[in-house]
């Protein structure tokens, strides 16, 4: 058996987003298909003194209707105020000692970087192995994926040879399950939550805010899902 999860990235996601992927053998990064204006692609939200704030990367979208995600560029400075917004946020957590100095590291690293995908995957690949994952991440060029929607989908499934393939329930609009069914491939969908609150900074608790968050606040520690199966994330 072989589970993946096929999503277009965003920029420092939720801890659901984690949980599922958590579920996979493989995630496969679905950033050939068109960028959408307003999504998570290159937004997030933390929580600050001041309430919950958005932090966006800038991007290039004028005269770029129906881009690629993978062919999204940032566009202007943004770096020192995303990692600033965080530290001024998350300086009195838990791990904040430990843990700013290697968020810090990544944004300098995110600086150099040209493409949006480029910083989803950089952020995505240590948070990653900072929550002990086991699971591989690939991006859909490597399986050529033709089509669009549900086939698209499919054939992605059958070129990375899944058996079982685990989507967020947001795809239920569209997804043609007959079709993955007469294929060989088992549709399963995504239940998040509900999630146990934790310790959180700032006022009334908000689950639905970056991963910084819950890392920050020392509840990344422990978050390992049996590799490969559906069992879900210990403690989210």
């Amino acid at each position: 058996m072989k589970r993946v999860a096929i999503i277009q990235s965003s920029y420092i996601p939720w801890r659901g987003f984690f949980d599922l992927i958590s579920r996979c053998d493989e995630y496969i990064i679905y950033d050939q298909v068109a960028y959408s204006k307003g999504h998570w692609h290159n937004r997030n939200k933390i929580k600050t003194a001041t309430g919950t704030r958005w932090i966006t990367i800038p991007v290039m979208t004028s005269g770029r209707l129906g881009q690629p995600i993978e062919d999204v560029e940032i566009k202007g400075d943004w770096v020192e105020a995303h990692f600033s917004q965080i530290r001024q946020a998350y300086k009195a957590a838990p791990a904040a000692k430990v843990l700013l100095p290697v968020i810090e590291s990544l944004y300098n690293q995110a600086e150099k970087l040209r493409f949006l995908t480029e910083v989803n995957e950089l952020f995505l690949r240590h948070f990653v192995e900072m929550l002990k994952l086991d699971v591989l991440i690939t991006r859909d060029r490597i399986y050529a994926p033709h089509s669009a929607r549900s086939e698209r989908v499919l054939a992605t499934c059958l070129a990375a040879g899944a058996t079982h393939y685990l989507s967020g329930p947001s795809a239920k609009v569209y997804l043609d399950e007959t079709m993955f069914r007469d294929a060989g491939v088992t549709v399963e969908w995504m239940r998040y939550g509900p999630y146990p609150d934790y310790t959180q900074l700032h006022g009334v608790f908000d689950g639905q805010v970056s991963i910084i968050d819950p890392i920050l606040n020392g509840h990344g520690a422990g978050f390992v899902a049996t590799p490969g199966s559906q069992q879900g994330a210990a403690g989210w």
